[in-house]
């Protein structure tokens, strides 16, 4: 992947369009990105993943959305980020534009644009660009499938955050895990074990319930054995627990299948021994039946003798009852003619009565009341009738009337509404020029409440960052001073230094002598002169130093300049950032530019708070106005309904008038035609019955009188003296019947006795001694006792055989199907405690995905120490080790081999420049292996931020040195720092200046 350009447009500190063109700054190889502290170094490569990604790094995710957005840019600007690029051989462009708040095209206020992406390729043959895409989601899809690495390892490996690096270094095994599980997805090897570690609870929870059925089955086996099974305590999941439950039951099946031999033998003694007690028992019931039987059936003979004379009235009046049967007919005719002529007559008694209420004072129809009789009522009826059907042309009438009076009511309540209507609308228009005048005021005030509200606004932010700027520039005017005081002292250090390592060599130069004439030896040749005699060597003096003291001296001198150049590095540093305060705070002191701040702060509240009320002051006006409109249609409208009554009102009263006088005439006494038409109905009513009911009493009289003559006739031939004789001896059906039963029962009872009399069965048992029916009934309870005693305990031993056959087959076939699950559960355990680092075949306690994640460490510790020797002139190396740490797991640790001692450290023990080179290299190492797991995607473009500060000028060299040897495999590196001395040294430098109006980049190649 190589980049070529970068355009933005109001995205973060930006507020204009900005350029950087990537190819121009390649050339070199190495390009410094550098700025002031906040001047939005950072912000060029967050538009770098914004534009790949869609988003920015993890790190600095809230400033997605409308926040990405510059405060610096204009209102009608959009912000864009473009990216022009080449990767896996094509050369595309991606431009995204964020959502944001524009200005409306009409009208006050803003609409929320959604965001935007665009996606094209450039055709080399062609030599122009065509479109891919619009869809986020597409584009994401292939900017991440070209590249082969989510947002997460691209910020890790072409953004070189070291700081993570440097904790990724002194970090435990599990922060290194997370990390790596993250570059590398390792992520289904963590699931591996997951699902190992489930399937291992699942099988253990299914050998578990198993072994809790079979359990169970064995105490329902123990319950049912009656106490003779004995269970081993045992639990779930115990080995041994199937063997010693299926022994268990073999025991108690054969204890069972004695007891039922057993049970079955006694129960045959007791079935033979209730045999012979049945068998006797109905021998004495029998005798006892018949001595009964005799001694009752004298009882009978006794009691029959007794009612002798009954018996003889009985048939008596049973034969009067025959005689009387010829002449029921008769008198059942006479009482059904009687029964049916008194309720005739009562029935024309009521409708008299009904009818004399109902007349009243109708003369014409009394002379019916008075004659009686049915010819009259009737004639009586037809007259009514005939005056009812007169009636129904004024029915007609009245109901009009009703109609006209209700309709007169309506135009009353019409008027009085209408008169309501019109008083209402006067009194609410008389006020409406005042009303008016006060909406509008009301809006005047809102409208110009809202432009000051904008004019503060624009002076809000302004003042906020001069008075934050005034803060900082009082902190670091203090800062300042005792930067200045840190470096004046240092400085004196460093020259005291200086010029005793001077001394120190002057002296040391000056008694060189004395050092080669103490390795002189007599007859050996002398490494100055070559003569073999020495007749004065040199002698030391008290001030000789040696070589050791000198280059003490000499260490003590760049200490101290070291200290010098970083209180001096301090101070411009503060002095910078004082000079960029100073510049945006002013001269005014902090306490008036507050007092400012909140001035301006108070007045926009209070201008917003009364700007607020435009909405509602509007709303309320086109309200009143609408008001008005109604209000005044409403007192047109009254008016004209007022005018169209006054003509409906006069004929409503002229028809009325006409229909009173001809009603007045059809009521006559009544209240209404309708009182009128119902009188007259009843009395129809009423005399129609009256005459019905006359002509039924008449009737019912001479039918009566014929059925006395028949019943006369038919006693007297029966053989009665009068018609109530024979009523008197006629028996109904209940009395005929009981008196047949009485002589039928007295008939059969004399029979049935003297037939039992008669027996010789009976006879000769009346004969024999009285039987002894409870002695033989107790004797033949006993036995069936002792037999149902015998059947239960032959039941219960039947059944315990049989729930002990059922359920050790349960508990065999249990134990069956429990074999190969156990099987499984030991194999799936096994495997789950050997991914999971905690079998004792894991020596190391090494979890599956640790191991992965181990051999991707180990291969990145082989990549970073390869540069790590270089920027350390051979003196470092980098090692994966699978020690365990105190009482965690192996697998991610990480040392340091220092080549001057020989000795394997911690990477903690680092100072913060070689932390710094070390991390850069592991960086650069895990870069190299990610882009390799990536499918070998080319890396051609990689940016560093940060940490050059902490090296010396020979380490930054070697540094340097082996960042330009990226160059090899033409890669281009960009370095992100505010270190003044890159700036000398890297001369494709891509600047970012930052002002009150917004940052800017400035580009010089090399």
């Amino acid at each position: 992947m190589r980049l070529h350009r970068l355009d933005l447009t109001a995205f973060g500190p930006f507020g204009g369009t900005q350029t950087v063109d990537f190819d121009s700054l390649s050339h070199a190889g190495l390009f410094l990105l550098h700025g002031p502290t906040g001047a939005g170094k950072t912000s060029v490569l967050d538009a770098v993943c914004y534009a790949l990604y869609g988003s920015v790094p993890g790190a600095r995710q809230s400033g997605q959305g409308l926040t990405l957005r510059s405060d610096h840019a204009a209102a009608g600007t959009r912000t864009e980020v473009r990216l022009e690029l080449t990767v896996a051989g094509r050369r595309l462009e991606i431009t995204r534009q964020p959502p944001w708040e524009r200005p409306k095209k009409r009208g006050s206020g803003t609409t929320l644009d959604k965001a935007q992406t665009w996606l094209r390729e450039h055709d080399p043959r062609a030599g122009t660009w065509k479109d891919l895409s619009r869809s986020h989601q597409e584009i994401g899809e292939e900017i991440t499938q070209l590249l082969g690495m989510s947002r997460e390892q691209f910020c890790q490996v072409v953004l070189l955050p070291q700081g993570d690096f440097a904790r990724f270094l002194r970090a435990d095994a599990e922060a290194r895990g997370k990390l790596l599980g993250r570059l590398f997805d390792t992520h289904r090897f963590a699931e591996v074990e997951k699902r190992l570690a489930e399937r291992r609870r699942t099988t253990e929870a299914r050998v578990r319930d198993g072994d809790a059925a079979l359990l169970a089955d064995a105490h329902r086996m123990q319950q049912a054995a009656g106490g003779a099974m004995e269970l081993p305590d045992l639990t779930p999941g115990e080995p041994g627990l199937a063997e010693a439950v299926l022994g268990a039951a073999a025991v108690a099946r054969s204890t069972a299948r004695e007891e039922l031999t057993i049970a079955r033998c006694r129960l045959k003694a007791a079935e033979d021994a209730q045999v012979d007690a049945d068998r006797a028992l109905a021998d004495v019931r029998e005798v006892a039946r018949l001595q009964r039987r005799f001694a009752e059936a004298q009882e009978r003979a006794q009691a029959l003798a007794a009612r002798a004379d009954a018996h003889r009235e009985a048939r008596a009046r049973m034969e009067r009852g025959r005689k009387a049967e010829a002449v029921a007919p008769a008198l059942q005719l006479r009482d059904a003619a009687d029964a049916e002529h008194r309720r005739a007559a009562a029935a024309q008694a009521h409708a008299r009565d009904l009818l004399r209420d109902a007349l009243g004072a109708d003369t014409h129809l009394r002379t019916a009341f008075d004659d009686g009789g049915a010819a009259g009522f009737a004639g009586a009826a037809r007259r009514a009738a005939e005056e009812l059907g007169g009636l129904e042309s004024a029915r007609r009438g009245e109901r009009r009337l009703a109609e006209l009076v209700a309709e007169r009511d309506e135009l009353d309540r019409q008027e009085q509404a209408d008169d309501d209507v019109r008083t209402e609308a006067e009194t609410w228009l008389a006020g409406w020029e005042e009303t008016r005048t006060r909406l509008q005021s009301a809006i005047e005030s809102a409208q110009e409440a809202a432009h000051r509200a904008d004019q503060l606004a624009a002076q809000r932010e302004p003042a906020r960052r001069r008075l934050a700027a005034a803060r900082l520039r009082d902190q670091l005017a203090d800062d300042t001073e005792t930067a200045a005081a840190r470096a004046a002292e240092a400085q004196e250090r460093a020259l005291a230094a200086k010029k005793h390592w001077l001394d120190v060599r002057e002296r040391r130069l000056n008694g060189i002598a004395a050092e080669l004439a103490a390795q002189l030896r007599d007859g050996e040749a002398c490494a100055v002169c070559g003569a073999t005699e020495h007749p004065a060597p040199a002698r030391k003096d008290a001030g000789h130093v040696d070589r050791e003291a000198e280059e003490h001296a000499l260490t003590a001198t760049r200490e101290a300049e070291e200290r010098l150049a970083e209180a001096e590095q301090r101070l411009g540093t503060v002095r910078e950032a004082l000079a960029a305060a100073t510049a945006e705070a002013g001269d005014l002191p902090t306490d008036r530019l507050a007092e400012a701040a909140d001035d301006v702060e108070r007045q926009y509240v209070l201008a917003r708070r009364d700007a607020s009320a435009l909405h509602a002051a509007h709303e309320e006006l086109r309200r009143a106005e609408a008001e008005h409109e109604r209000r005044t249609a409403d007192r047109q409208q009254a008016a004209v309904r007022a005018a169209a009554r006054i003509g409906h009102r006069e004929r409503l009263d002229r028809e009325q008038t006409g229909l009173e006088a001809e009603l007045t005439q059809a009521r006559g006494t009544a209240t209404s035609v309708a009182a009128r038409a119902t009188q007259l109905e009843r009395q129809v009513a009423l005399l129609t019955d009256a005459a019905d009911t006359a002509r039924a009493a008449e009737d019912t009289a001479r039918r009566l009188k014929d059925a006395d003559a028949r019943l006369a006739d038919a006693a007297f031939q029966a053989g009665f003296d009068t018609p109530q004789d024979a009523a008197a001896a006629l028996l109904d059906d209940a009395a005929h019947r009981e008196l047949q039963r009485r002589l039928d029962a007295w008939q059969s009872e004399e029979s049935a006795v003297r037939a039992v009399l008669a027996e010789a069965d009976t006879v000769a048992a009346a004969r024999r001694p009285a039987a002894d029916l409870a002695a033989a009934e107790r004797a033949a309870e006993a036995a069936a006792r002792r037999t149902r005693d015998a059947a239960s305990a032959r039941d219960a031993a039947a059944r315990r055989c049989t729930e002990l056959d059922r359920l050790s087959t349960r508990a065999a076939s249990a134990v069956r199907q429990l074999a190969p699950l156990r099987t499984e559960y030991e194999r799936v355990a096994r495997l789950a405690a050997l991914t999971a680092g905690t079998s004792a075949d894991n020596a190391r306690r090494m979890r599956l995905e640790s191991y992965v994640l181990a051999a991707r460490l180990e291969q990145v510790a082989a990549a970073a120490t390869v540069r790590l020797q270089r920027m350390s002139s051979g003196r470092y190396t980098l090692v994966h080790s699978d020690d365990r740490t105190g009482r965690g797991r192996s697998g991610l640790g990480l040392h340091v081999v220092d080549a001057w001692t020989g000795r394997e450290r911690d990477t903690a023990t680092l100072s913060g420049g070689e932390t710094f080179f070390a991390s850069l290299a592991l960086a650069l190492g895990l870069a190299d292996v990610v882009t390799d797991e990536a499918g070998g995607v080319r890396l051609d473009t990689l940016f560093i931020d940060e940490g050059f500060g902490s090296l010396d000028d020979q380490t930054l060299d070697e540094v340097l040195d082996v960042l330009d040897s990226l160059r090899e495999r033409d890669r281009s590196v960009g370095i992100v720092s505010h270190v003044a001395d890159l700036r000398r040294r890297i001369h494709a430098q891509l600047e970012v200046v930052k002002d009150r109006t917004g940052s800017v980049l400035r580009q010089r190649g090399h």
